[in-house]
């Protein structure tokens, strides 16, 4: 770059403050320390009426927004479904905003076309999906959400003669989405969008692991027969990371005339582990299938990505053709597969990733998080005053904290839980979440980062213990 190029400043002290920020992960807190009148009182600022130079507007904008950030891109965030950025990810990703390609067409960025192809064809023999299968690179699982069912709508309409990308809703035969009580709010989201309606999904009960039985699907299949539906079936469910019984469920629904979508937003990435894949037997024969790349891929934020084994549904549910729109039949159109045409060229970071980890990374991270996530689980339940609600079968657990008081009612232990978890959140040592399963309020532990190491989890492990020997001490002490 030329010693007077404009870009310069801002980019040079861009670096600066990430490497920084990036260097501190393992010693700073992972809670936001500053509060929301804090952030208000800086940031909101009368717009200025002159230019400001870039490289102030970066050194302001870092200033302004300190302890507003939440450390998720370390290996001590284990509150949601969050992943990092892996070097290789977050260095592409730089590059996607310097070379600002519309990734919506070949002709607009011909070199991101060809990277999601590759792309496309490395994911499905990663997470064991049919190599047939169309797909799409998204914005998150909630837009592959969005992408597999309109698939899927298109497919079971067309079937009784409706053609709804023409005709719309309006008279259209209803569809029905069978899925177990566990599914995610993503997929409530994504029906309201296809103009479905939330009363589409039918919450089946699920077991006491978290799964949907086959007696259950197939007694809600046989009281509609000839009702279009879609059986969600969860690959990984937020709380227990669940897995239903694909090689069960699949052929019943397709027996009764179903589509089949997978949501696998983090739990799909097992396949890549020899170790895990039986959790997955039978997945390949869905119809079609959502995941994220933001969460087990370490990309940076936004990645998801939908696969569908019928790509003329997909196809004809997503493309649009106009005179001023370039085409070229030789390459996969981007537009046609997904549903927004200007989109930044995500393919560079994902592509990225799985060259810096290969086939054998991608499995090793998968093991790695696993084996983390049950070190926590069981470390922390080892402490007095935990239940081990929930032991990881991959990534996801549940603790408790029982209330010490001896008249403590089941309102009290879920109280002290969220109080505990709170607690722990302001030492800055680590970061959970907490959620209600099965009645019970629990911290739920979620292990998703490249970065968390053995190291990691000792360290939060202390913590808890030290933050529940002060807390029981003086509770008791009352």
């Amino acid at each position: 770059m030329s010693e007077r190029s404009p870009f310069r400043p801002a980019l040079e002290r861009a670096l600066h403050h990430a490497l920084s920020y990036l260097g501190n992960l393992e010693d700073g807190p992972v809670a936001a320390t500053a509060t929301l009148e804090t952030l208000r009182s800086r940031l909101a600022k009368p717009l200025n009426r002159a230019p400001i130079p870039a490289e102030r507007v970066i050194d302001e904008l870092v200033a302004d927004t300190e302890g507003g950030i939440v450390a998720s891109a370390g290996g001590r965030f284990f509150g949601w479904v969050i992943g990092g950025a892996v070097p290789a990810s977050l260095g592409a990703d730089w590059l996607t905003s310097a070379w600002d390609q519309n990734a919506a067409s070949f002709a607009c960025a011909p070199a991101e076309a060809v990277v999601e192809e590759v792309c496309g064809a490395w994911l499905k023999e990663l997470l064991g999906l049919p190599s047939h299968a169309s797909f799409a690179l998204t914005s998150g699982c909630q837009t592959a959400h969005v992408t597999a069912l309109a698939a899927a709508r298109h497919a079971l309409l067309e079937q009784r003669g409706w053609q709804v990308e023409r005709d719309g809703l309006f008279g259209a035969p209803r569809i029905r989405i069978l899925s177990s009580d566990q599914f995610h709010g993503s997929v409530t989201q994504a029906v309201r969008l296809l103009g479905m309606g939330t009363a589409c999904v039918q919450a089946l009960p699920s077991n006491r692991m978290g799964q949907l039985e086959m007696a259950t699907l197939d007694e809600a299949l046989r009281a509609e027969p000839d009702t279009p539906t879609i059986v969600l079936l969860q690959a990984g469910d937020l709380n227990i990371g669940a897995y239903d019984s694909f090689s069960e469920l699949i052929p019943l629904a397709h027996r009764h005339g179903a589509w089949v979508h997978v949501d696998g937003a983090f739990g799909l990435w097992a396949n890549a582990s020899e170790r895990y894949q039986s959790l997955l037997t039978g997945v390949e024969h869905a119809d079609s299938w959502a995941t994220d790349g933001h969460k087990w891929l370490n990309v940076p934020y936004d990645s998801g990505f939908a696969f569908v084994a019928h790509a003329d549904a997909h196809r004809a549910a997503m493309s649009h053709y106009a005179s001023y729109v370039s085409y070229n039949e030789a390459v996969r159109e981007q537009k046609d597969w997904t549903p927004v045409w200007s989109r930044r060229g995500r393919g560079f970071a994902t592509y990225a990733a799985l060259r810096e980890f290969g086939r054998e990374g991608v499995a090793a991270l998968v093991e790695r998080c696993c084996e983390a996530a049950h070190a926590l689980a069981v470390g922390i339940a080892a402490q007095p005053g935990v239940e081990l609600v929930w032991a990881p079968r991959i990534n996801q657990g549940l603790v408790r904290f029982i209330d010490p008081r001896p008249d403590a009612t089941e309102s009290d232990h879920d109280a002290w839980t969220d109080a505990v978890t709170e607690a722990v959140l302001r030492t800055g040592e680590a970061l959970f979440s907490n959620t209600t399963w099965r009645g019970k309020r629990c911290m739920r532990i979620s292990v998703c980062n490249w970065q968390t190491d053995a190291s990691a989890v000792a360290r939060t492990i202390a913590a808890v213990t030290e933050v529940l020997r002060t807390m029981r001490a003086a509770r008791i002490g009352q």
